[in-house]
């Protein structure tokens, strides 16, 4: 596999890779198609500051140019945030964009998929990718899910959106093999809310713990990641009966609209956003900097172990 002439890492990234530094990966499609200009600026370089302050060098992933961009530069992150041109690229995407020079955010899926090119183990994002509800039918089901089978990056989230069918996910995940763990927490977290009413498979108690989990399990051979659900903070969590109501109804207006596919998660964010008058978009941004502390956290522990 001739990686050399398709991965563009950052001379940071690089160097810290070779010296066994602690490094979280970030995705991109949170800012390109998750956020709204110029917020997402202000968080694109907040979440990085955070995962500094923890004493891991933050990896902003992306395709710019035909080159997979592990950590982006100040103006690279400017292109993300604008998001013009700037497509949602998952697995199946990326050797279109690599081959025509197009502009891409990375998913959770492509996110991990680059980070395991470069040799990042610890990625943070939002929330994951699942099964969406009704998918008995339409069988809308992430393509995060497989990547969480098959590639060996951790992924730390507050658990998943809950405009997906919680359950289903965690079913389609125990089949596949994929450790579905908590973060101080017996309960999977549902994104904008601390409970799922659905439970995770082993309650970590800290960074250390979760550290040495992933280093056993990769220690022997076993494919795949894992995914580490991570309440949002309780200040910033919302009610489940009254968040479920509003996904109800952002739902139906996606149906009538005649939204589906990739296009579906950017589509009911965005309306949560506006039904919840900004609040969800305000707790968004929590479970995300929290999200990304924790990872940071794990990947120091982890760089200590190695």
């Amino acid at each position: 596999m001739n990686l050399k002439d398709y991965l563009s890492i950052a001379p940071e990234i690089e160097e810290a890779l070779k010296e066994g530094k602690p490094i979280v990966a970030l995705e991109s499609t949170i800012l390109s198609h998750g956020m709204p200009f110029p917020e997402n600026v202000e968080f694109a370089h907040k979440v990085e500051k955070v995962v500094r302050a923890e004493g891991a060098i933050p990896a902003t992933t992306a395709i710019i140019g035909g080159k997979l961009k592990i950590g982006l530069t100040s103006e690279e992150l400017d292109i993300m945030c604008k998001a013009e041109n700037v497509g949602k690229v998952s697995r199946r995407d990326v050797a279109v964009y690599l081959a025509t020079g197009k502009t891409g955010a990375t998913t959770v899926a492509t996110t991990m998929m680059l980070a395991d090119m470069a040799g990042i183990r610890i990625f943070a994002t939002g929330g994951i990718g699942g099964v969406h509800r009704g998918a008995e039918t339409t069988m809308d089901i992430s393509a995060d899910l497989q990547e969480l089978a098959n590639t060996s990056v951790c992924v730390v989230g507050a658990g998943c959106k809950s405009i997906l069918d919680i359950g289903l996910t965690l079913e389609y995940l125990e089949t596949y093999g994929v450790p579905v763990c908590g973060y101080q927490t017996d309960d999977f977290p549902a994104f904008y809310c601390r409970k799922s009413g659905f439970g995770v498979d082993y309650n970590i108690k800290d960074a250390n713990e979760a550290a040495r989990i992933l280093k056993t399990k990769w220690d022997l051979g076993l494919k795949g990641g894992m995914l580490i659900g991570n309440p949002i903070p309780e200040e910033y969590s919302l009610d489940y009966d009254e968040m479920e109501k509003v996904i109800v109804k952002a739902l139906d207006m996606a149906k009538k609209d005649g939204i589906h596919g990739k296009a579906t998660t950017p589509y009911l964010l965005a309306h949560i956003k506006d039904l919840t008058n900004g609040v969800s978009f305000a707790s968004n941004l929590q479970l995300a900097y929290n999200n990304a502390k924790v990872a940071a956290q794990i990947s120091v522990e982890l760089s200590k172990l190695k």
